[in-house]
């Protein structure tokens, strides 16, 4: 392994370990008492500051080295983990991950750091000796015994090309306690047979620590499967009396202690780059497109054999798609779980006290679709936390609890997913909008406007309600950015805002960007693609009930109305109807409306290929697909056209009134 690429590994990984030491130093800071979190916090900053020094990140190792030592402190119990301690360690892992990304920092930023939780910790301990009445004994919070370790170990031949460096391990056994080490040499071969990326040294090492068994091996953790490690103790006399030798031998031994090689071994997984991921995508894309322009060929030839080839190969492209799919899909915890520590700097920035539920956290998506939904998560979060949400004071007046409560929510709905962002605050302020809205030139002075046209006056450029600009808000960015970057999704935003009850903003979000399976119809001479998850039923648009639907266009299926739209008045194809055409009933949530076809050619696995910037702003497609003929057909923007039929059903109702 080069160095360049030991350094990549690195930062994935080290992006890993400050995720774990993050959200274990925000549970940490619900659970203060929590061993377990401490020691989960402490052991990742152990695993980043060895795994830095192996790969060259000395600056990392070195400054992690300090937030290491404030939390061993903590595991002692010499300091216990307040709040103000735990907010130290996440603006000194704001700095680690600087270093581990290598972007510059400011000259003294990280010392500025570590004196602010050297601070931290001397008031915390100060505060424990005061609550306790006495200062500490002698030896408090460390561990009751001291024992000798004899240990002797080797490590793989190839442990040299893959980037470990023996040295560094050597350092963190002396750094446990007293410590005798002597190289092995019994197993270099001579000059002429050596070769220098194998590594055939051995170590005997005496060591004498009051750390248990665990922490000596969690020297070896990153080499633990491809070496061999006896290690055997030996109590002091010192340390204890006779009475207690069986309990002390009984704790060398602790519960979940990895006492051999097999234990330490993770599930059997690959690191694959998201690049090559996409890759493979586009190829897999391709292959169903061709397969598509076979399945046409053989459906038109009369060679048994080559249509029984065309099925098979038919099926195959099937599930390599599926599989394909199954990977770029994941969990939208991955996306929830960030927004723990913005809370966290939240209620720092604005004074409020706020409670952050999720639900839904095992609804999948695909993994695009979850990194694009980061930056407009980011703004909804900030605006309920800085506009939604009231003062506790404020909310104690309104007969509220102090805390206000952020909700994020995650559902499947067809081949969407609904994500919505919810809060329990003041609401949105119609009067303060529709008056900043005409300030802006955006509506005319007393314009009608239904009051879900009025609310998304919020997600216009530039727009805020804020009085003044602040770290947080009043610039209109935030929610213009938001917009944009849902439509880029073929997503659909909603914002729901009961006066004084809060706000709600729904996300409609396709489950991927990439492959669906999709319902070929044609309108005139074209053909266009609707997704069949949205799909619920094909039906025959009888002539009496064209005829009878030319007000407002509404169907009867089995005693519910459903509002239907034809496709060639939108589209304006220019052709006459055929005779017997076709109803496809499609759903988004609650939502149904009808659309009338010329002809349901079948389904079709449906290569999603973005539109031109010519074609997007027609707003009735989401995007297309190239046939097996070579020609394109369009795909149909459910959500679009659900939208428009409710409007088409409203518009009679407005004019009336």
């Amino acid at each position: 392994m080069s160095t360049d690429e030991g350094a990549e590994v690195f930062r994935v990984e080290s992006q890993e370990l400050l995720e774990q030491i993050e959200q274990g130093l925000l549970d940490l800071a619900q659970n203060p008492g929590d061993k377990e979190l401490v020691a989960t916090v402490f052991r990742a900053l152990h695993t980043l500051k060895g795994s830095g020094a192996m790969f060259g990140f000395d600056a990392l190792a070195g400054f992690t080295h300090h937030c290491e030592t404030a939390f061993d402190q903590v595991r002692k119990g010499e300091v216990p983990a307040t709040r103000e301690l735990v907010a130290a360690v996440l603006n000194a892992m704001d700095h680690m991950r600087a270093l581990a990304e290598k972007r510059h920092v400011a000259a003294g930023e990280g010392d500025a750091l570590l004196a602010a939780l050297e601070r931290v910790v001397g008031e915390a301990g100060t505060k424990m000796v005061q609550a306790a009445g006495h200062a500490p004994a002698p030896g408090a919070g460390q561990a009751k015994g001291v024992a000798s370790w004899q240990i002797r170990f080797t490590l793989g031949d190839d442990v040299l090309v893959n980037g470990t460096r023996p040295l560094p391990m050597l350092d963190e056994l002396r750094a446990l306690g007293a410590c005798r080490i002597c190289a092995v040499t019994k197993a270099v071969p001579s000059l002429d047979e050596l070769i220098p990326t194998e590594c055939y040294l051995g170590w005997e090492v005496e060591l004498t620590t009051d750390q248990p068994r665990a922490a000596i091996e969690e020297v070896f953790m990153f080499v633990i499967d491809d070496m061999t490690l006896e290690m055997t103790e030996a109590v002091s006399d010192e340390a204890q009396d006779p009475g207690k030798a069986g309990q002390q031998e009984a704790a060398a031994e602790p519960d979940g202690a990895a006492t051999d090689a097999k234990s330490w071994r993770p599930d059997a997984s690959v690191r694959v780059p998201a690049l090559r991921l996409d890759e493979l995508m586009d190829r897999v894309g391709e292959l169903v497109i061709a397969q598509s322009r076979l399945k046409q060929i053989a459906g038109a030839s009369t060679d048994m054999t080559l249509r029984s080839v065309a099925e098979d190969i038919e099926h195959l492209a099937s599930e390599l798609r599926d599989s394909m799919m199954s990977v770029r899909m994941v969990p939208v915890v991955q996306l929830f779980g960030r927004f723990r520590r913005l809370i966290h700097d939240l209620e720092r920035d604005t004074g409020k006290e706020i409670e952050l539920i999720t639900e839904g956290e095992t609804t999948e998506l695909d993994k695009t679709v979850i990194e694009r939904l980061a930056d407009p998560m980011v703004h909804l979060i900030r605006n309920a936390a800085d506009h939604g949400l009231e003062t506790p004071a404020a909310r104690r007046g309104a007969g509220k609890a102090p805390k206000g409560r952020i909700t994020l929510t995650a559902k499947q709905a067809g081949a969407e997913v609904v994500i919505t962002v919810k809060d329990d605050g003041r609401g949105v302020n119609r009067e303060r909008v529709r008056a900043k809205a005409e300030e802006n030139g955006l509506i005319a002075p007393g314009a009608v406007l239904s009051d879900q046209e009025l609310l998304q006056l919020i997600f216009q450029p530039g727009f805020s309600t804020a009085a003044s600009v602040t770290s947080l808000s009043g610039r209109g960015v935030g929610m213009d950015v938001v917009k944009r970057t849902i439509e880029g999704l073929r997503g659909a935003l909603e914002l729901l805002s009961p006066p004084g009850a809060g706000s709600e903003v729904s996300l409609r979000i396709p489950l991927t960007l990439a492959i669906i399976d999709g319902l070929l119809v044609r309108v005139g001479t074209a053909r266009y693609v609707i997704p069949v998850s949205a799909v619920e039923e094909c039906l025959e648009l009888t002539q009496e009930q064209d005829l009878r639907s030319t007000g407002r266009s509404l169907l009867t299926i089995r005693g519910h109305l459903v509002p239907f739209i034809r496709l060639r008045d939108l589209i304006k194809t220019g052709t006459a109807p055929d005779p017997y055409q076709k109803i496809v009933v499609i759903s988004t949530g609650t939502d149904r409306v009808g659309l009338v076809v010329d002809q349901i050619l079948g389904d079709y696995q449906t290569v999603i290929k973005p539109l031109s910037p010519l074609h997007a702003a027609a707003g009735s497609f989401s995007g297309a697909t190239i046939l097996g003929d070579g020609n394109v057909a369009l795909i149909l923007d459910v959500g679009t056209l659900t939208a428009a039929a409710a409007q088409q059903d409203q518009m009679p109702m407005r004019a009336a009134s």
